[in-house]
């Protein structure tokens, strides 16, 4: 996928990398399995790839969008094809519950299924990560599987089809889920969970409405800006972030889109959403994400504009720091924009108004104030300028 972005001849990474040298030689440690296919009629071209994953899928999906985008059409005859059975479970929520994954992991064991596929936005991919963990793991409760002393054993193959151009999940290890009710989410993320394969086929986000669309690319830009200056950067996260920014931006904001997604809109959206989940996946996120969790488990608020309502600040406090500024104008630069306007541009684009008194206000921020994403970044802002962030965006 890196080469993809090489070949795109779009930019080069070592010319905008803020105050990194990198020529100095670095140390990190990565493990990207994911066979990453990309392009109309992709996952029909590959019947191996599900014959390799096993004898008998579980179909992991939401209600309606997989269906509806014709995902679910290609994967049933490419089963066929290989040939494979499944069984479908398509009840997947957004934001996706760890219980309704749990019990889903049973009905695969029951059903003896020996992998998933996993289709639609990211609810569908991460709970389709979650299921084959519990499916392998019978012992593993719904709050087991964030324990690796109780989940022991490795998760079912999982073959990704994202059917959004947003959360990068088809790239990554982890699977988000809520838990307590509803009140809180938590990453479970495990080696195993990575998907064995990952089919990209822009044909699937045609039947996106509007909205979506921008919503769900307002998430891959939160990826790429966070993964860029996250502290765990290094020059393959960069060279991702970069190109899925510059992509993201030049759609959204340089041609100001919110109607009219033209298939090459999609294509290029889709690959950007891919490439800044890669980057997240060596990095990690920022406190936009945890921050914005709370307004989308109290408010129903999209995730990709939840966290939009906060890379203002987020970008704003990382500027006070010698290595966050370069960091940030060597971002801009390549997005063909200032440091000022991203810092206005992105949270208005998420449209977002809302009011929330200093008893809530409190009460969010104690759900979500020990989460590492705060730590990941050059600046590290405190409980009370938590509290400043929320007084300033919603009164």
């Amino acid at each position: 996928m890196i080469e993809y972005f090489r070949n795109q001849n779009r930019f080069h990474a070592a010319e905008k990398s803020g105050n990194r040298q990198l020529e100095e030689p670095m140390d990190f440690s990565t493990h990207k399995p994911v066979r990453i296919f990309t392009g109309e009629n992709c996952l029909s071209a590959h019947p191996e790839v599900f014959r390799e994953a096993g004898r008998r899928a579980l179909i992991v999906t939401g209600a309606h969008g997989a269906d509806a985008s014709g995902a679910v059409d290609d994967i049933l005859s490419v089963l066929k094809q290989a040939d494979c059975t499944y069984v479908r479970f398509n009840r997947i929520p957004e934001n996706p519950p760890a219980p309704m994954c749990c019990e889903a992991g049973r009905i695969a064991r029951e059903e003896g299924c020996d992998f998933i596929v996993a289709a639609g936005g990211g609810s569908a991919l991460d709970a389709g990560k979650a299921i084959a963990g519990y499916a392998a793991n019978p012992d593993c409760g719904p709050d087991d599987i964030f324990n690796d002393t109780v989940r022991t054993n490795p998760c079912l193959p999982i073959i990704a089809v994202p059917t959004t151009a947003g959360t990068g999940s088809e790239a990554v290890r982890y699977s988000v889920l809520t838990i307590d009710g509803g009140a809180r989410k938590k990453t479970f993320k495990h080696p195993s969970a990575y998907p064995k394969a990952s089919f990209v086929d822009p044909r699937y986000t045609y039947t996106l409405s509007d909205k979506y669309t921008a919503s769900t690319a307002l998430d891959a830009l939160a990826h790429a800006v966070e993964s860029y200056l996250s502290p765990k950067s290094c020059p393959a996260s960069e060279e991702a972030a970069l190109y899925a920014a510059r992509e993201i931006w030049d759609i959204l904001f340089r041609q100001n889109k919110t109607t009219g997604w033209t298939k090459e809109d999609r294509t290029r959206l889709s690959y950007a959403a891919c490439a800044a989940g890669v980057a997240i996946d060596y990095t990690g996120t920022g406190f936009p994400h945890p921050l914005g969790y709370c307004l989308t488990l109290t408010r129903g608020t999209p995730h990709g504009e939840a966290c939009a309502i906060f890379e203002g600040a987020y970008l704003s406090y990382n500027r006070l720091t010698d290595a966050g500024a370069a960091r940030i104008d060597a971002l801009a630069e390549t997005i063909g924009a200032t440091p000022d306007e991203m810092i206005e541009r992105i949270p208005e684009k998420s449209g977002i108004h809302l009011t929330i008194g200093p008893e809530e206000r409190e009460s969010l921020i104690d759900r979500v104030a020990g989460a590492g994403n705060f730590a990941n970044s050059p600046y590290v802002i405190s409980r009370g300028e938590m509290s400043d962030i929320f007084a300033r965006l919603f009164g």
